[in-house]
């Protein structure tokens, strides 16, 4: 399927993998929304967006953990772009540490982030996805396939992503919606290791997967007209060296 003119959203679109995803989209025709909580750092991606690729963009501040703005976002974007045909299910929360010492506060901010927020706007789209014969994509992670100890929280809320996920493509796709995940492992970005420091301060380039190849998996994802892929496992060359 072509992307040009196709509307596609991206959540967590501020930074990482969601910045890089939708940029890859835009290259290829696609009218992007972007959602976020950062309105001024989604209104210069935009701005890049359009610039660089001649694309129309949609900056749409929202909180994943507010039901109420997310479907607003649903709603913003379907007034404005006519429909959805991609959903990015990207906005994600990691906190590392012990169960033992994990702070309820932590824990319900990645339940929030990565269990509701993703529910929350799987919901809101999924009807207009169905009109549009589209493509649901989540992002999970290495850490929802394999135990992750030094992350159990976090671990969990991705094994939850992929359950669910797969549970609505029996589900959706009977009704045309392609659903896929895509699987990364440590990834060049602003998002936190479990020592704490970011995965941009902890590899240098080349370590590890950039957020381009990220990307670039859920472009090819979304390019589906009529086949589901399925899953994308995108992982670093030596991962399974430690196991």
């Amino acid at each position: 399927m072509s992307l040009e003119d196709r509307a596609a959203i991206v959540t967590g679109a501020s930074s990482g993998i969601g910045e890089a995803t939708a940029h890859a989209l835009a290259s290829e025709g696609a009218r992007v929304a972007l959602a976020a909580r950062s309105e001024d750092r989604l209104a210069s991606i935009a701005a890049d967006l359009e610039t660089k690729h001649g694309v129309e963009t949609l900056v749409v501040p929202t909180d994943v953990r507010d039901e109420d703005a997310v479907e607003a976002l649903i709603e913003t974007v379907v007034e404005t772009f006519g429909g959805i045909d991609v959903l990015v299910n990207n906005a994600g929360l990691g906190r590392g540490g012990d169960v033992a010492d994990l702070a309820t506060a932590d824990y319900r901010a990645m339940m929030d982030t990565n269990v509701d927020g993703v529910f929350f706007a799987t919901r809101a789209a999924l009807p207009h996805l169905q009109e549009s014969d589209g493509n649901l994509i989540f992002v999970g992670s290495f850490a929802g396939q394999y135990p992750r100890p030094g992350n159990p929280v976090y671990a969990a809320t991705k094994w939850w992503v992929r359950g669910f996920a797969h549970s609505v493509e029996a589900q959706a796709g009977p009704e045309g919606v392609g659903v896929t995940v895509v699987n990364p492992t440590e990834v060049r970005t602003e998002f936190g290791g479990d020592d704490g420091a970011s995965f941009a301060e902890r590899f240098e380039p080349g370590e590890v997967s950039e957020p381009e190849e990220i990307a670039d998996a859920i472009v090819f994802a979304a390019g589906q007209e009529h086949s589901t892929v399925h899953e994308i496992d995108v992982y670093r060359r030596d991962k399974f060296e430690e196991w």
